[in-house]
């Protein structure tokens, strides 16, 4: 089946290769030279994309900006990002910024033709979830998935401020779950029943927040067709979600403040104002203290919303969910695969487990979701979740799709461990090994650096008996990273002697 690629890349003689081989894959190609024009396609096209192919390099609007512009403006297409080869924080920038996956320049066609591919999967698989109905966030307090001491007093505080109108606000990093929590003390309160109107603070452009908030009469400016209600109104007798309320500009905080102090709110060309009926829920990921300190955030307004404060700890500070939260998002989302997943790897798990996710439960959602869509089999593991590994075992990611990551079907000495509960074991020394590599050949020159290479991973080899793991960890290098040297070597490590308890 033909679906729509829009190719997005400021090189010509790059759009014209991408071009050619999203053809060659019976797909139908849109160009943009940049993200600025990229958006504008995805508003004007006949066909709406099922995948982006973007190049993080552009002038205009560069490829993280579009992201951010995507995810701000809810988009779930699945996005391919171009990088150039080693590049490994401009790729876990781009994934943590929203991107499905990414593709290493010069493109090889087959890599090209698999991302397109599985993104059209999981485009298929989001369509899918879409028309289920299924709730995507829980809707009260004991839906919410958690086994974590900070998260029960979360909990508990968001229970107290659910009895009140008092108006909250909820800190935390992006991706703790804000809005789960907002959804979740309207749940509980008397206004239940009533509108829960959100509102993307950083994603409304400066010149129309008033607009969206407030409303606006027809005529008021240019553009204004007809008459809007603004989110106030939509919500009047309910419950109002400011997210981001950091990003409100100062002139727009001076009539937020009045909104909240007296319910009453100023349609933009309107002759009076109109009373609203309202329960503020606000949400920052910033520091609004310094914002106040440094003039960006009115220091009446941070009063007037900081009545009840609830701080929500990022998904590092409470590992404890992670175990729970994959088994909740399987649940969910094996239910539209095309194969039904079972569960989890112990390996995989541990992994999950070891990484930080600065993108928190967003970031684990996403990467469940991608790994769910692209597994083969019923049980996810270490090598649904590359870019994880990648980051976990501190190589560039672009190894972690190309290099062998470690599966559970491979004998257990070769499967990464969960080092926290293993002790450390140090291999028995060989005797009348040399004591160092030579550095200099026989006319005295320094030999060169591929010779001294390969003959220090011999070493370490010998040294360590082939305990994959520990002469990786030595070397400083990734173990897919050593199986590829050896690889380039013509070393098979399996037909080496190995330590009997490895």
């Amino acid at each position: 089946m033909s679906e729509a690629v829009l190719i997005v890349d400021d090189d010509p003689v790059q759009r014209r290769l991408l071009q050619a081989a999203v053809e060659k894959l019976g797909h139908t190609p849109l160009l943009a030279e940049n993200g600025q024009e990229a958006l504008g396609v995805l508003e004007r096209a006949e066909q709406a994309p099922r995948t982006i192919v973007l190049d993080l390099v552009m002038p205009q609007m560069s490829g993280l900006e579009m992201l951010e512009r995507l995810r701000g403006e809810g988009s779930d297409i699945p996005v391919i990002v171009q990088t150039s080869r080693g590049s490994i924080d401009t790729a876990v920038e781009a994934m943590r910024a929203g991107a499905f996956d990414f593709i290493v320049k010069p493109v090889a066609p087959a890599r090209l033709g698999a991302a397109i591919k599985n993104a059209l999967r999981f485009s298929a698989m989001e369509t899918r979830q879409r028309r289920g109905g299924k709730p995507a966030e829980a809707s009260s307090f004991d839906d919410l998935v958690t086994n974590s001491p900070s998260m029960a007093r979360i909990i508990m505080l968001g229970q107290k401020a659910a009895a009140s109108d008092i108006p909250i606000l909820i800190e935390g990093e992006s991706g703790v779950g804000k809005e789960v929590i907002a959804r979740a003390i309207q749940s509980e309160s008397r206004r239940r029943r009533k509108p829960f109107v959100t509102v993307n603070c950083g994603a409304i452009p400066d010149t129309l927040v008033e607009s969206i908030l407030f409303g606006h009469e027809k005529g008021a400016f240019t553009g204004a067709t007809e008459k809007r209600i603004g989110k106030f109104a939509e919500a009047d007798t309910g419950t109002l979600f400011l997210d981001e309320i950091g990003d409100l500009p100062l002139d727009v905080q001076v009539k937020l403040l009045r909104a909240v102090q007296q319910g009453e709110v100023d349609t933009v060309g309107g002759r009076g104002t109109q009373k609203v009926d309202i329960r503020l829920i606000s949400a920052t990921n910033q520091n609004l203290i310094e914002r106040v300190k440094e003039g960006r955030f009115r220091e009446d307004l941070f009063y007037r919303l900081n009545v009840f404060p609830i701080m929500v700890p990022p998904l590092r500070d409470r590992r404890d969910d992670i175990p729970l939260l994959v088994q909740a998002f399987i649940a969910r989302f094996s239910d539209s695969a095309s194969n039904r997943i079972t569960g989890i790897s112990r390996r995989a798990l541990a992994l999950l487990e070891s990484y930080d996710w600065p993108g928190n439960i967003r970031q684990l959602e996403n990467a469940v979701f991608r790994a769910v869509v692209l597994c083969e089999t019923t049980v996810l593991d270490t090598a649904d979740f590359p870019q994880i590994f990648a980051q976990v075992e501190g190589i560039d990611p672009y190894e972690a799709q190309t290099g062998t990551i470690p599966t559970e079907d491979r004998p257990a000495a070769e499967l990464p461990t969960d080092r926290r509960d293993l002790p450390h074991r140090e291999a028995p020394p060989i005797q009348n090994l040399p004591g160092s590599v030579a550095t200099l050949d026989e006319d005295g020159n320094v030999r060169p650096l591929e010779d001294i290479e390969s003959d220090v991973i011999r070493f370490a080899l010998d040294h360590y008996r082939g305990q994959m793991s520990e002469i990786a960890r030595r070397l400083g290098i990734g173990r897919s990273t050593l199986y590829r040297k050896l690889k380039d070597m013509g070393i098979d490590p399996a037909e080496r002697p190995r330590a009997k308890d490895d």
